[in-house]
């Protein structure tokens, strides 16, 4: 049996190696705080790290992240610079697409430390948010990106 390292945890999975990694997640590991939005890649609701870097959880399959750690949103500290900035500019409406969100922009501010609005733009445009909050994400990512140099 695999085993998968989730947020510095090891977790066992009895699965198919073909089961996508969100299910593994959510109903193995019992994580909860990704998403599951369009089950296709295009939303980003599912946005994990898989070895440090932004993955669609959905599209990911059991044995492709076998042996990579695998980082979900209950893994950032709170203390993130992403996380405390969705917080202070009050990000946030529904709520549901910002751990995707979170992950997408945490990932990013690791590659460009002082981004342009329309390069945030750009790395952030494949997370949708349903209500619209794109110009607080822009203005969070822009500041968290600051706070980590």
């Amino acid at each position: 049996m695999p085993a998968l390292n989730i947020n510095g945890k090891e977790h066992p999975v009895d699965a198919e190696q073909s089961m996508p990694l969100l299910w593994v997640i959510r109903d193995i590991a019992g994580l909860t705080g990704t998403k599951y939005g369009c089950g296709i890649g295009e939303c980003g609701a599912c946005t994990v790290h898989i070895g440090g870097k932004a993955a669609r959880a959905c599209k990911v399959i059991l044995g492709d992240a076998v042996g990579h750690d695998v980082t979900t949103i209950e893994g950032l500290p709170d203390t993130h610079p992403v996380i405390r900035a969705f917080a202070q500019l009050k990000v946030p409406a529904c709520g549901f697409c910002m751990p995707g969100q979170i992950m997408q922009a945490a990932s990013f501010i690791k590659l460009r430390s002082d981004p342009e609005d329309d390069e945030i733009v750009q790395a952030m445009s494949g997370n949708i948010c349903r209500c619209g909050a794109y110009e607080r994400i822009v203005a969070a990512v822009k500041q968290a990106a600051g706070a980590q140099r």
